[in-house]
């Protein structure tokens, strides 16, 4: 007599679940904290053991998420959709994309990948310092052809580099983001003209020598003005800044310094911080989950660009940091606000994508568009993609790319596998334009700004965004967020208004 099998009951596979959930955020959370080791203080040759480290971590993620018992656990949710909660059904779709990609993508692979991505961080990094693209091409070589493979097996019906944007941004398409640029050069081009040819502000403020001990102590400043929860989230410094959360309970930003330009470290510090107050936001019912985190890339740039420029570039927040500035830098005290906030809305056309001005910023992201594209159908070789980038940057920006380090290299997202995440920045910038309008009509932004109490602000992004973490799909939360639609015509109303303003056109 045989005995039947045993079936997992719903209890059981819902015990699972959570089960998974937290294996694999442990496992993520140390993976992650090697990352931010090997990109922060880790010294360059650590890369070797770190690897080995990562591989044997990521290893044990891909067996964990693809096991027999995660399949099963999957196929019972899957059966009792209905007698799920809300984010029991969102935990099942986004473990089925997960698990659709890694159990199409062999394991050995997989993990090489992320092998490969723990070394090219570190050689990025040296390229960039020596601004030697060719240290860094082989490299990035095989991680587009990793990327392409990856797509093909994942999803071959699907065009590669959709297949990627939908990673960063679901739902986000070529056909989506070609119209959205479309949009976007018709309404700021002309304006780009009449700005150039507009008398320009005073600049020179921003070249001021401001040390570097200073510099650090606005950054605190900036931090408490944010409403960060310092003991949740830290500061450091690292070559290009970024934002990585491990979970609402511990988030890290990262910056850089530069004596004589010291806008650039504070505008990433609001910019990561912007990052950060998500991650620090999302609902305590859904930690140690994938629910736990900002839900796309492109909602998270929604954030972080609102605070930098929404904010952080606002007439208010100038005035209210002036007198903070000139403390810490007395040289500053020949200016004054208005000059401060005139000078951090130049728009100029410049080289590094990180220091530019709200209205050239897209174009930035339109280059990088181009390139990627091309990369993942084969229409441009990795070898050439400094002529290539050089190219564009006359064309686009009308600037000439002085060598690698100011060029190709500025980024550190290729060297991370990021092919897809940089039109989210767009995509971000407007969806904070709109999220502006709608919170105007219940809040005060200047008057809150102006007092350096800006709590209102973040609660409200805090009920409509941030609480909610990943349990929506990026076009739902915004839907809601918003009232409606989405209409890029609020972001270039909300340039042509502010540009008009400084340039007194």
């Amino acid at each position: 007599m045989h005995r039947e099998d045993r079936h997992m009951t719903l209890e059981e596979a819902r015990r699972n679940l959570k089960d998974l959930e937290l294996r694999e955020f442990a496992y993520n959370h140390a993976a992650g904290m090697l990352y931010f080791d090997g990109v922060t203080a880790a010294p360059k040759g650590t890369y070797v053991s770190r690897g080995k480290t990562l591989s044997v971590l990521n290893e044990e993620i891909y067996k964990l998420s693809s096991s027999e018992a995660a399949h099963e656990t999957l196929k019972v949710l899957a059966e009792h959709m209905d007698e799920l909660t809300e984010p029991e059904r969102r935990l099942v779709q986004l473990r089925e994309k997960a698990l659709r990609f890694r159990s199409r993508v062999p394991m050995d692979e997989y993990v090489a990948y992320q092998e490969l991505l723990n070394e090219a961080a570190t050689v990025w990094r040296e390229a960039k310092g020596r601004s030697d693209f060719a240290m860094f091409e082989p490299l990035l070589q095989k991680i587009v052809e990793a990327s392409r493979r990856f797509a093909a097996l994942v999803e071959p019906e699907k065009d590669p580099y959709d297949f990627w944007l939908d990673n960063y941004e679901e739902g986000m398409t070529q056909e989506f983001c070609d119209k959205f640029f479309a949009k976007l050069r018709e309404k700021l081009v002309p304006l780009i003209a009449r700005v150039g040819a507009a008398e320009q502000p005073d600049t020179s403020l921003l070249d001021v020598r401001f040390p570097l001990d200073k510099q650090a102590e606005l950054s605190a400043w900036l931090m408490r003005f944010l409403r960060l929860d310092l003991d949740r989230c830290g500061l450091t410094t690292t070559e290009h800044p970024f934002t990585i959360d491990f979970s609402r309970h511990d988030v890290r930003i990262t910056t850089k310094y530069y004596e004589n330009a010291f806008a650039s470290s504070m505008f990433s510090v609001i910019h990561e911080g912007g990052h950060a107050l998500y991650e620090l936001g999302t609902s305590e019912d859904y930690a140690f989950t994938q629910l736990g985190r900002g839900v796309s890339m492109g909602v998270h740039e929604s954030q972080s660009r609102f605070y930098e420029n929404i904010i952080g570039r606002s007439k208010a927040f100038c005035s209210l940091a002036w007198p903070e500035l000139v403390k810490l830098c007395p040289e500053l005290g020949r200016y004054d606000a208005e000059q401060f906030w005139r000078a951090v809305n130049a728009a100029k056309p410049g080289l590094i994508r990180i220091e530019a001005d709200e209205l050239t910023y897209s174009l930035h992201i339109m280059v990088r568009y181009e390139l990627e594209r091309a990369l993942m159908h084969g229409e441009a070789k990795v070898s050439e993609l400094p002529e290539r980038w050089n190219a564009l940057y006359k064309q686009y920006l009308g600037v000439d790319v002085p060598d690698d380090a100011h060029g190709v290299l500025q980024d550190s997202h290729w060297s991370g596998g990021d092919l897809g995440y940089f039109p989210s920045y767009a995509l971000g910038s407007a969806y904070g334009a709109q999220l502006l309008a709608q919170l105007r009509e219940s809040v005060d932004v200047d008057a809150a700004v102006a007092s350096g109490d800006i709590s209102p602000v973040n609660s409200w992004l805090c009920e409509r965004i941030w609480k909610y973490g990943s349990l929506k799909k990026p076009s739902e939360l915004i839907r809601g967020a918003l009232g409606g639609e989405f209409d890029p015509s609020y972001y270039t109303d909300y340039l042509e208004a502010k540009l008009c303003e400084v340039y007194r056109l």
